[in-house]
């Protein structure tokens, strides 16, 4: 467990240890398995993993799985079924899963009132699956994390469409670090998805990394929501 510099969560927790195998190209964690050679064979540290729960006592947002993907086929499914069971454990906490195996949400759905339900989507390939796939899963809170934003998302039906479609009720987006001219996104592909939100609507966290891009005080009124950074959390639902 790890106090987090991540904005929109309070700490991250991995209960799988190991390289992931998804090996994303901008993967932070991958590189730092590679370059201190820690161990890479997958193991499921299941009693540490209730262990460092026990020890946060104040109601947070926790992360889990930041550094592998939990809904990967190479996660035996027993493992999955034994962390959800440990939300629910702890319902004071509200506990946020990200995966860019969307596919595979549907075997776990419904999932725990407390936890969140995200899918990366780093382009408009994999936003269109993400909200095909998250349409037939049930969670209190269901969101896309456009992080990297490599490039638009935008297709043939409005953005919000896709969002509304999916019943997503919560975007992020940001840029690739480390931070890079080559994988800036473009202003006005942060400003589709931000006006697909508002369509809705539903909201927005803009990370820190995108203040780089600023300020946009001169191209006016059409900009204000990117210029102030909008950082909104989606209502608590548990019960």
């Amino acid at each position: 467990m790890q106090k987090s510099k991540i904005e929109w969560t309070d700490y991250t927790i991995n209960p799988v240890k190991g390289l992931c195998p998804m090996a994303c190209s901008y993967c932070y964690a991958r590189a730092m398995y590679k370059r201190f050679k820690w161990a890479e064979r997958l193991e499921f540290q299941y009693a540490h993993f209730r262990k460092e729960l026990e020890s946060v006592k104040k109601p947070s947002k926790i992360f889990v799985g930041s550094t592998m993907e939990l809904f990967g086929d190479w996660i035996q499914p027993h493992w999955i079924q034994l962390i959800l069971e440990v939300t629910t454990m702890h319902p004071q906490h509200t506990f946020i899963f990200l995966t860019k195996q969307p596919q595979n949400l549907i075997q776990w759905s419904p999932f725990p009132s407390n936890v969140w339900v995200g899918v990366s989507a780093t382009n408009k390939l994999q936003f269109l699956t993400a909200c095909h796939h998250l349409s037939d899963v049930k969670a209190s809170v269901k969101f896309l994390s456009f992080e990297p934003l490599l490039e638009s998302v935008e297709s043939s039906s409005p953005i919000g469409k896709h969002l509304w479609n999916g019943g997503v009720n919560w975007v992020i987006v940001g840029r690739q670090t480390p931070l890079s001219a080559k994988t800036m996104p473009h202003i006005i592909d942060i400003q589709k998805i931000i006006h697909g939100a508002n369509e809705i609507p539903i909201p927005v966290f803009l990370k820190n990394n995108l203040s780089g891009l600023l300020p946009f005080a001169q191209y006016g009124e059409p900009w204000k929501d990117v210029y102030k950074l909008r950082q909104e959390f989606p209502k608590r639902n548990i019960g």
